[in-house]
Order: C-alpha cells, then structure tokens, then sequence
C-alpha cells in the first residue's frame, strides 16, 4: 500500500507547472466565465467544487499522494490568485504570502490555507476594507482560510517572540504583488537576523520533545494522530525546518548530498510521507472536514479506501491490516527522525565540543558523551556487539544516547543476527545480562525495538510488532503494550517509584529474588497474540523455549511459562467470580500452588493491567486485586488440604460485627431482631464492617419500609445498600436507575432474608472511576432511588442515555455461558456482550421473566465489551442446571440484548 519509491518529496518544486491530473481545472473557462461575472465568488465555487471532485476521482484510481497534494495546492493557487487580482491586481504596496503547510506546497482537500497579507507601513488604512472584501469572499468559496496582516516589521516582532510564528514565516511563499516585497520579508527574518540556525535547532528539538510527551512518547496509540503523534508528518517537517534553516537545503533530497541522508533513507522518507498523505486525504474525504486523527469512527473506512482486502471469517482483518501498516510506517519515520536529529545535534549544537574519544571496550567508545562504536567494521567483525551496545548503555547510564552514524550502523547490519547468531551462547548471555541489569532496561528494549533488534533477536516478537486490537481496551499496539508492562514491572524494583503503589512495591523488593523472571514473563505474555488459537498457550510455548535455550534451570523457566499460561487467571478470578465465597479461594489458591507463583502472578496482573490503558487501573481494581491476594496467601498458609470451612467464616464475621455494635451502645437484643432472619450467606458474603453499618442503618431507619443508604467503601467505590420488600422487578428498576445516573455499577450482592426482605448491595464509580465524593450527588442518588423504589411505582425509567458514538464501530456477538459455581449452590451465567446504557436492567428483567433469581453479580466492562459474571438460582434456592431451561434462559438474553425481543 506505499507510495512508488519513485516519487519525489517535495510537491513545491513543480509549482510554475500545471498539474499531471487531467480535470482539476479549465483555466480559460474560468477566465471567460469571471470576466462576465459581477460577484465571482459562486464561479470561483463552483470551480473549487469541480475541481475537489476530480482530485477525488483521481485518488479512486490511484493517483500518488504526491500528484494529489500538489493538485490541490496548484488548484488553491489559482483560484487565490484570481480572487485577489480582482482587488489588489495593480497595487504595489500589498503582497499575498502563503505561509505555514499551505507555504510549504503541502495542502490536502480540508487543510487549513494560511495566508500572510504583508504590507507596506502605513498602507493598511488604504487597503483595509478590500482585505475584508477578500477574506470574505474566500470563506465563502468554502476554502479554510487562516490569515494575519502585517507589515515586515511587525512579522519580525511576532517572529522574535515566538518559534511557531517565525517557523511558518520560513516556510513563506509568494502567491501574488510585489516581489520586492516578499524579498524585504526574506531578507529581515534570514538566519543573520533572528533564529539563527543553532537557536532554531534548539527550540524546535524542545517543541518536538514537548509533543512528543503529550502523547505518551509512542506512535503506538490506538487512535493516533497522523500529523502529531511520534512518527507522523510532524516529525518529517521538523526535518525539513532544520535542513532549510540551517543548511539552505531547498528540498530533504539535499541532506543525502550534504551526507545526512543515504539515498535508501530518503527513498523510506518519502514513501512514508506519501503514505501518510494519501491516509489525511482519505480522512478528509471521510470526515467531510480537517480531520488528523484516526478515530475508530474512521478507521474500517479508510481501510477499505485505501484497497485493504476483507476476510469473511475475520471481519476485523482488512482494518488490522491497514493499522498494522500505519504503525509499521511511523516506526520507521520515528527511526529516521531520531537519527536525523541526532546527526543535527552533533552537527549544529555540539560541533565545538572537544571530539576526543573515551574509549569503554575494543569495539565502544563515547564521543561528546554519545555511545559509538570504534571502527565502521564492528559489527560485522563482531556481530554481538548488536546486543552489546543496549548492554553497555544500561551499565554506563551518564550516556546521552547513540550517535547517528552507530544507529544507521545497527540498523544497516540487523540482518547479521539470523538463527546461528540467536542460537550462540555469546548472544544469550548478553541479552540475559541485559534483562537482569538493575537499571535502564526498560530504555534498552525500547530502543531495541525502535532500531528493530528485539524483533530481529525475538522474531515472534516480530509478529507483534505493530499489531493492534481492533477494542476501545487495549490502548495501545500489542507491541508497545508489552513494553510498557516491561516499565511497569521494572518501576516496582526502584524505591523512588515506592508511592506509587506501595505495596506492589515492597513485595518486588523484598520477596521476589529473581525479578528478571518476571521481566520475561512480561515479555512473553501476550507474545502469541494475532497468531490463531490460545495466546496464553502459545506463549507460554515460546517462552518455555526460550527459558531453555538461554540456560535458565527446570524451576525458573516452568515459573516463567506458568506465569505466561496463567497471566489472566488472577484478573479473571478477581473481576468475574465471588471472592468473598471461600471455595472461589480455594481453587484459586490450588491453581496457584504456593507464594512464590502467588507473588509473581499478583505483580505481573497488576503491572498487564496498567499497561492496558491509562484509564483502566482505578482504587476499585486495587483493592479488588489485594482481596484476593490476601486470601489466597491466608489459604497457602493454611494449606490446600486444609480448606476454610464456611461455618468458621460466618461466626467470625458475626462475632466481628457484634463487638463493632456493641462497642456503639447496641444491645444483644436488637442484634438477634434484626439478624436472625438474615440467613448465613448474608454473613458470608459481607464483611464484619459492612454488616455493622448495614445493621446500624436499618436500626436508625426503624419501620421505614425502603431504605437507601450511601458510604465511601474501603474497596475505593461507592457502596449503596437498600433494604425493601422483596418484589419482581427489583434489579431492574434499580441499576436502570443508576445507570441513568451516570454511575458505573462494579458489583452488586443481591440477598432475601427469611422475611422477605431484600438487601441488596451495589458497589458503584463515577464516570471517571472514582467513589461518589460530592454530597449533593449522593443526596439525588439516594432519592432517586427511593422514588422508583417505592411500592406503588417499581417501574425502571426509560434509558435516555445513548451509548457512546464509537461504540457502534464493535460488533461484539452476545455469548452466554453457564458453569456450577465452586460451593454448588447456584449457577453461575458468564455473560459477554457490547456495553450498552440499560444493559444490566435487560439483564434483570430477563431473569424476572424466566423466573430466574439473582444473588450476586460481578460487573467488568473493557471498553465496549462488557463481561458479567450472574450468580443465580432457581426460585426454589436451587442451582439452574437443567439444559433446556438453560438454553430457554440464553436464547432470552441474547435475543433482548441483540435487540430482537
């Protein structure tokens, strides 16, 4: 899907000649029809319509991204020029400059036209209503205009102050008046005026920085900015700012004369540019505006324009295909970028530092405190020292980075490392040194993939690279995603990071003795990924093999390969089944096996999860995840053929509860009143705080027959317990409310007592995953709640929110699943559908038409996937086993959540 390598770069050159696209625009027509028109704005319209359509037609049927960006450029000029010569034809004291991309001859069907209207001094009075005039008559051509009007000295004030403006200035290009004009401007803002060469270099390397850094350093978002994000257009008009300002050069083909660029590089510089051109311009055909962002909304659309082939049996392929490209694209530019800017470095800012080297070994030395290698025949003489260079930046971390003329070196010689080189013990020691380093390994393997090494070294690695998951969950490429955990992981062996999560941290510093073992895991974990079948399994598979050639023993790489296996398992556990039930811990604690797996796999779920998506990790999953750990270790203490009888459990919570009571001035007599018709799974699934506030609310409501009772949970939501007679429907009208509310709904505990009372408990978030902290809003709640709740209504509100808009781009099929729950006395309905506003309520009424009870629910939701957990029964009390009714209950649920009930 690249452009030719033929193409050239840079569209300006061409600007004196028309261009190679028949039907743009007949200028004699255009002349002829203007001549005899009194207001030329509905020609020049029409001539502008016409001509977008052509270019439209042209881009139908291949044309280069080149010929269509010069195209458009040339189409604007024309009907610019002609716009203006209407006003200002004869005037010797106003010039028409195109600046910025428009300057640079870089215009595509919605990019903004900037414009500089330069004058004279003192003639802006004379001109000032024509300039309105003309502006005007622009935007109603539909062409999007941004303009200053200056004199030259006022562009050089505007340019002293600000790199942005001087920037755009460089780029100028004269559309119409005086050329002396044009040339005073060019002579007053040249690098012997302001900005010089140095000056600008520096300052536009630190804007780089800064963008860069707002999109968390990675060209790897899911939704990435084409023109901004690392690697985009951007990062190539850098280059071209550089080389124009500082070098002279009229187009990046000259850096590969001035020996910046090989020949190879700016054929990769251009074919990258055009592929990232002909993605804006179908994006702007798409959205029907300036667009530069590859929104979801956007992404299968532009898949099929840009030719992608569907596949009937994955409908996601065409759309993984074209991103996979994308990726693939940037991280080549983000390569050229950064060994470009390296080799300016040196070259503009650093020129003057003393050039002698500090030699480190036979094959490195530093130079001006960057990493080289000694001789240009290093690698080939000793290809290992491909893995060396990443080892000795980690040892020697005073080091700035890699000198441009060594990363072109690494890049040009990757194909030394092939299976004889991966299959050497030089080669395994260092990458195993490398892992175990105690700092900058994170760094290293960053780099490593930047410069292709850690896909050439790992080439199922390879596979990963640039893989995307076509979700609203995984934020990131499967690729930097595993690199991320990587960071994540490593940030727990370092004290300054210790706040961050405090716990996480003493336990990677204190109780894992090998923590380079869990550096692999991450690495391998999702490995398998877009390969076909089991990730975990074939991860595991490839870990395993790994483990075994580079000479770790029996335990270690049997831990690493389980932990590869079983990197979901403690999610899963956590966020779809009843930890509170002690049978759930128990075959979890068996899955386990000891501490030791216990503490690796509870530091690599966190770490899977962070990496996931910046918004994912939240107080609630914390603490979920703590819960877990800490009963799990309880029941390895215990030991495994020593289970936790529920018996036990329930008269410790009781006995907790009543000393937390009694301590308040409640007597025996009111605590056996109000729980003896409770029941002993009402003690099992709360703890001893929760059971003394819920008996203490119900104490204070006295004969109140709804109760609805709001309070920060330690588990970082929002707890909210009702208690009411128990009545069809129930569930329903309940999270129909919440969800009305805004509120994301992460468990809900729904219990009868013997009395026919219903207590039930939802643990809820805000929209930004935090408890509900402002006092007005836990007022509404609560009263909205007791409202619906109320014995003559109990009917839920209709669903006025709307899913999110993206939403609609994820066909996610409805699977339901039924499985014995580990005590045996309910079943348990795993259920797997797209989140929609209203989901749960559908849920609840489902079950109250199937007859059908609820007792506990485990709420997870993964961008536009949700996957609940539904703990019921019969309305006898018992578990839902028989087939036909199972297949009645799920052929229910999927026909009201797949809209056709």
């Amino acid at each position: 899907m690249n452009e030719p390598a033929s193409q050239p770069l840079e569209p300006q050159q061409c600007f004196p000649d028309p261009p190679a696209l028949d039907g743009l625009l007949d200028e004699a027509a255009l002349d002829a029809a203007l001549a005899g028109a009194a207001d030329p704005v509905p020609v020049l319209r029409d001539a502008l319509r016409t001509g977008d359509a052509a270019l439209r037609r042209h881009f139908d049927a291949g044309a280069s991204a080149v010929e269509l960006v010069y195209g458009r450029c040339w189409l604007a000029d024309q009907l610019i020029r002609r716009a203006w010569d209407r006003h200002f034809g004869d005037a010797t004291d106003i010039a028409l400059i195109a600046v910025g991309g428009y300057g640079r001859g870089e215009l595509l069907p919605a990019s903004d036209i900037d414009l500089l209207i330069l004058l004279e001094e003192g003639a802006e009075p004379r001109h000032a209503a024509a300039i309105e005039t003309l502006l005007m008559q622009l935007w109603d051509m539909k062409l999007e205009v941004g303009h200053s009007v200056r004199t030259v000295a006022e562009c050089v004030e505007q340019a002293r102050a600000d790199i942005t403006v001087a920037t755009n200035l460089f780029e100028a290009r004269p559309l119409a008046g005086p050329q002396a004009l044009f040339g005073a401007l060019q002579a007053a803002i040249g690098p012997d005026r302001l900005w010089s060469g140095p000056e600008f270099f520096a300052a536009k390397l630190e804007e780089q920085e800064a963008r860069h850094r707002r999109f968390g350093d990675t060209a790897y978002n899911l939704e990435p900015n084409i023109k901004e994000n690392p690697g985009g257009l951007r990062d190539i008009q850098m280059i071209g700012w550089v080389a124009k300002r500082h070098y002279g050069c009229a187009t990046l083909a000259d850096l590969v004369t001035h020996g910046f660029l090989t020949a190879d590089e700016y054929r990769a510089l251009a074919e990258g540019q055009a592929f990232l051109w002909r993605i804006r311009f179908a994006l702007h055909v798409t959205a029907r505006r300036r667009e530069d962002r590859l929104l979801f909304d956007h992404q299968r659309t532009l898949a099929g324009l840009l030719g992608y082939p569907e596949d009937p049996e994955r409908p996601t392929a065409a759309v993984e295909a074209f991103m996979k490209a994308y990726y693939r694209t940037v991280t080549q530019l983000n390569r050229l970028n950064e060994t470009l800017l390296q080799l300016f470095r040196e070259d503009i800012l650093e020129a003057d530092e003393a050039d002698t080297p500090v030699p480190i070994n036979r094959r490195f030395q530093t130079r001006r405190g960057y990493l080289e290698v000694t001789a240009p025949d290093i690698f080939i003489r000793y290809p290992f020292a491909l893995l060396e260079l990443f080892l000795i930046l980690t040892q020697h971390p005073e080091i700035k980075g890699v000198r441009a003329a060594t990363i072109r070196l690494v890049r040009a010689h990757r194909h030394l490392i092939d299976d004889d080189f991966c299959r050497d013990l030089r080669a395994r020691s260092l990458f195993l040194e490398l892992i175990r380093q105690p700092v900058g390994v994170t760094h290293q393997l960053r780099r490593m993939n930047r410069y292709g090494i850690l896909a050439a070294y790992l080439p199922a690695f390879g596979q990963i690279v640039g893989q995307m998951q076509y979700d609203l969950f995984h934020a990131y490429t499967v690729d930097e995603h595993t690199l991320f955990v990587v960071r994540n992981i490593r940030r727990l062996t370092v004290p300054a990071f210790s706040h961050e999560l405090p716990f996480c941290s003493r336990l990677m510093q204190e109780e894992i003795p090998k923590p380079e073992l869990l550096v692999l895991a991450g690495l391998f974990h999702d490995i398998g990924k877009g390969r076909g079948g089991d990730h975990s399994e074939l991860g595991a598979v490839d870990a395993e093999r790994f483990c075994r050639d580079h000479g770790l023993g029996d335990y270690d790489t049997e831990l690493v390969a389980w932990l590869v296996r079983s990197h979901l398992l403690m999610s899963t556990t956590a966020q779809r089944r009843d930890i509170s039930d002690p049978a759930v811990i128990h075959e979890f604690a068996r899955q386990v096996g000891s501490r030791v797996r216990l503490n690796y796999l509870y530091l690599l779920t966190v770490s899977d999860i962070r990496g996931t998506n910046p918004e994912l990790w939240n107080a609630w999953k914390d603490t979920l995840l703590r819960e877990l750990y800490d009963a799990t270790a309880k029941a390895l203490r215990r030991g495994l053929e020593n289970p936790q009888d529920e018996r036990e459990l329930i008269e410790a919570h009781r006995r907790r509860a009543a000393e937390q009571l009694r301590e308040q001035g409640i007597s025996a007599d009111d605590l056996h009143r109000l729980w003896a018709p409770l029941g002993d799974e009402y003690f099992l699934r709360h703890n001893p705080r929760e059971i003394a506030w819920q008996t203490r609310k119900r104490l204070e409501a006295g004969d109140r027959e709804t109760l609805v009772a709001l309070r920060p949970d330690l588990r970082g939501g929002t707890a909210i317990f009702i208690t009411t007679p128990v009545r069809p429907r129930l569930f329903e009208v309940t999270t129909a409310v919440l969800e009305q509310l805004g509120l994301d709904i992460v468990d809900a505990r729904i219990l009868t007592s013997e009395d026919g009372r219903a207590l039930d408990t939802y643990l809820v978030l805000d929209e930004q995953g935090q408890p509900i902290e402002d006092r007005e809003r836990r007022r509404i709640i609560r009263e909205r709640l007791q409202q619906a709740l109320a014995p003559e209504r109990l009917v839920p509100p209709p669903v006025t929110r709307r899913a999110p808009h993206r939403f609609r781009h994820f066909d996610i099929p409805v699977e339901v699943d039924f499985r014995p729950d580990p005590s045996g006395e309910r079943t348990l309905v795993e259920l797997i559908a797209a989140d929609r506003p209203g989901l749960l309520s559908t849920v609840g009424r489902v079950f109250t038409e199937q007859g059908v009870e609820l007792h506990n629910a485990r709420i997870a939701t993964f961008g536009s996937r949700a996957e609940d957990a539904f703990y019921v029964t019969d309305t006898e009390g018992q578990p839902v086993t028989d087939p036909e009714r199972q297949q009645a209950l799920r052929a229910a649920l999927v026909a009201a959540l797949e809209g056709n009930d």
